[in-house]
């Protein structure tokens, strides 16, 4: 075993690594996306049970599963936008699996969200992080900690006005920026979505999944708990069920931190 790896089960041994689960449960209640009409909606979840110590099945317990590949705390693969759709390595079963690990990049705006919902993360202000915690490496997973996670209820979380949804996330120029010249992994919200919840009226619409996903980039949404990160030196592991084609999948996203 390498010194590395030794050293990782030591650390993970004796509590100065720690593992934060950054998932949402997932359950009839965990909010789903609301596209309006025309749009196909995405179902919630339901479970339906096959056998439970009964004479479907006298020793087991188990269930059938419904939802939408992007329900909860999920993953976003290119080919679930138009812009990726022609990439290679573009679904859940075909991305090399070394991508789905890479260091986290913790950005804290609960103070500037708690002001505004419809707040976004401009390039002036990541680059105002980065010259406090360094320039974000290459195949990071940049997440935005937002407490929007703490909201309770699905009419909290999903915050839908007469004027549609309103959430923060990312400016359209701070993307290019992550995709392009940082080369990230990926993005993380705590939404229930990677784009802000305006952003079908940005330029151009949707542009976290339109320059993410067109880049080979990946999404991961609803998270929790980023507040139990530091700003660096966490290490994510966001891997999607193998699904064939998959355009996604909900996922536990696990995080090692420091003690």
């Amino acid at each position: 075993m390498s010194d590395a790896l030794s050293n990782l089960i030591g650390a993970l041994a004796g509590g100065s690594v720690r593992v934060v689960d950054l998932t949402q449960p997932l359950g009839e209640s965990t909010p789903v996306i609301d596209l309006p009409p025309p749009f196909a909606p995405s179902p919630g979840v339901s479970m339906e049970t096959i056998s439970r110590y009964d004479e479907g099945g006298p020793a087991w317990y188990w269930n059938t599963l419904r939802f939408g590949e992007h329900t909860g705390t999920h993953f976003d693969a290119p080919v679930h936008w138009i812009t990726g759709k022609d990439l290679a390595d573009n679904t859940t079963d075909t991305i090399p699996v070394e991508r789905f690990v890479g260091p986290a990049c913790v950005i804290d705006v609960r103070e500037q969200v708690a002001a505004d919902a419809d707040f976004l993360l401009t390039p002036g202000a990541l680059e105002a992080w980065e010259r406090e915690h360094g320039q974000i490496p290459a195949c990071s997973w940049v997440l935005l900690c937002t407490g929007w996670s703490e909201r309770e209820s699905s009419e909290e979380f999903l915050n839908i006005a007469a004027d549609g949804p309103h959430s923060p996330g990312f400016h359209v120029d701070t993307v290019r920026l992550l995709a392009d010249a940082r080369d990230v992994l990926g993005v993380g919200v705590e939404t229930v979505g990677t784009d802000a919840g305006q952003a079908g009226g940005f330029d151009p619409p949707f542009p976290t999944h339109t320059i993410m996903q067109g880049s080979g980039k990946f999404g991961l949404a609803s998270l929790c708990n980023l507040d139990q990160l530091p700003p660096t030196g966490a290490l994510v592991v966001a891997a999607p069920l193998k699904v064939v084609g998959g355009s996604g999948s909900p996922l536990r996203v696990l995080a090692l931190a420091p003690a």
